[in-house]
């Protein structure tokens, strides 16, 4: 809950599948730390949630819980903790069979079949698990009661229209905010539902679209990270003064540096996929941030009676993501997927890399669909990892005090 004199704190979460593991080691690792530094348990540091793919999920379920933050991220984390692919998407042989295959299958030999047969698969995997792990997690239904009571004061989730081709941001808010429009995008205030979270989170060709009404009409809507060029604005929108952003992919790349002599092999199906849905999930974060605070500097240039004159102001914006590549750590843990769908990525080029190709193996596609404890519990180290390395720039943001070590 928000209290008198402090910012209304937004947090956005971005998309990533099973990289959105990370997500909730860093806020697994926040809860204690505002614990260490004496604020009341239970009270949620943040009153403004967006979220788009897995990201809404995770923003979802916390907001339903605001009242009992703490409580609300151990039970998140618990999950993730113990994830398993059949949570989120059939995994046995005759399902795989009926979905998978028969879409790679129509893939290769092309539409004629489809047509012939009456038959078009909708995507690659069935994700209908996924709708009922949500009926647990997520308790939408507390939102509006949250609200009223203060406790939270927004939550946007995002999804991308096939039928129109706009992206769309869905929210509930305490305040009677006129939805925004922008180019390509707009903003829908609603109630939001489980049917949401599972278009924001319908992975491309992976994961199928969902049907959702906007503004009376049907449309289909897939993952919320495609035709995202603005990931931040919803919480701005939403009126949060300070922002924490927690992506799935690092913000910066090292360049890959073959070996001397080493020449790089032609990208498999599976390179290919993984390289796009990184440019679907990961560039457009970076590139909103790095637009924030071009104009955070540009505001710092203007004399300060001039600023006062103006509507606009400093956005106080924290981005924590991964200091490890997600891409190499998804390398050690394709072994760890359902041999179903191993078998499945295998005929796209999804393998163990091979020393001296780095990301031949396609671990970049698989990383998206690794909900698998291994995978998803090393990504929740890393996030406590690097909220640990930055406790002091994180307590600054928040103007918590941390501890004084006892001598």
């Amino acid at each position: 809950m928000q209290t008198a004199h402090s910012p209304l704190t937004g947090l956005v979460l971005s998309g990533g599948g099973a990289r959105a593991a990370y997500q909730v080691g860093v806020l697994e690792a926040i809860a204690d730390l505002r614990i260490a530094c004496g604020l009341p348990r239970q009270n949620s540091p943040f009153q403004i949630f967006c979220g788009t793919s897995a990201g809404a999920i995770n923003a979802a379920a916390l907001a339903s819980a605001t009242d009992h933050f703490d409580d609300a991220v151990r039970h998140v984390a618990s999950i993730w903790r113990h994830f398993h692919a059949e949570q989120v998407y059939r995994a046995d042989s005759l399902s795989v069979i009926r979905s998978g295959a028969h879409w790679l299958t129509l893939l290769s030999l092309g539409w004629t079949v489809a047509r012939w047969r009456k038959v078009r698969p909708h995507a690659l995997l069935n994700n209908q698990p996924l709708a009922e792990l949500l009926k647990q997690l997520v308790h939408l239904d507390r939102i509006p009661e949250l609200i009223r009571d203060g406790h939270l004061s927004a939550l946007a989730v995002t999804g991308s229209s096939y039928t129109t081709g706009e992206h769309i941001t869905f929210y509930q808010s305490r305040d009677a905010r006129a939805p925004w429009v922008r180019s390509q995008r707009k903003a829908v205030r609603t109630d939001i539902t489980i049917s949401h979270l599972l278009a924001s989170s319908a992975i491309p060709f992976i994961f199928p679209a969902r049907p959702v009404t906007v503004d009376g009409q049907p449309h289909y809507l897939g993952d919320g990270s495609m035709r995202q060029t603005a990931p931040i604005a919803p919480a701005i929108h939403l009126g949060a003064e300070r922002i924490l952003v927690v992506g799935a992919g690092r913000m910066k790349e090292p360049e890959t540096q073959l070996p001397p002599g080493a020449e790089p092999s032609y990208p498999s199906l599976a390179q290919i996929g993984g390289h796009a849905l990184s440019s679907i999930f990961l560039d457009a974060l970076s590139v909103d941030v790095e637009r924030a605070e071009r104009i955070n500097q540009t505001l710092s240039l203007i004399p300060a009676e001039a600023r006062a004159r103006s509507p606009l102001r400093p956005l106080n914006l924290l981005v924590l993501s991964p200091s490890q590549r997600i891409d190499e750590i998804a390398a050690r843990h394709i072994c760890d997927l359902p041999i179903t769908i191993r078998t499945l990525l295998g005929a796209v080029g999804v393998k163990e890399p091979t020393p001296g190709q780095p990301g031949a193996g396609g671990a970049a596609l698989a990383s998206y669909l690794l909900f698998e404890p291994g995978f998803t519990g090393e990504l929740m180290a890393l996030g406590r990892a690097d909220v640990a390395a930055k406790r002091a720039e994180i307590c600054a943001f928040f103007g918590w005090t941390l501890p004084q070590p006892a001598h």
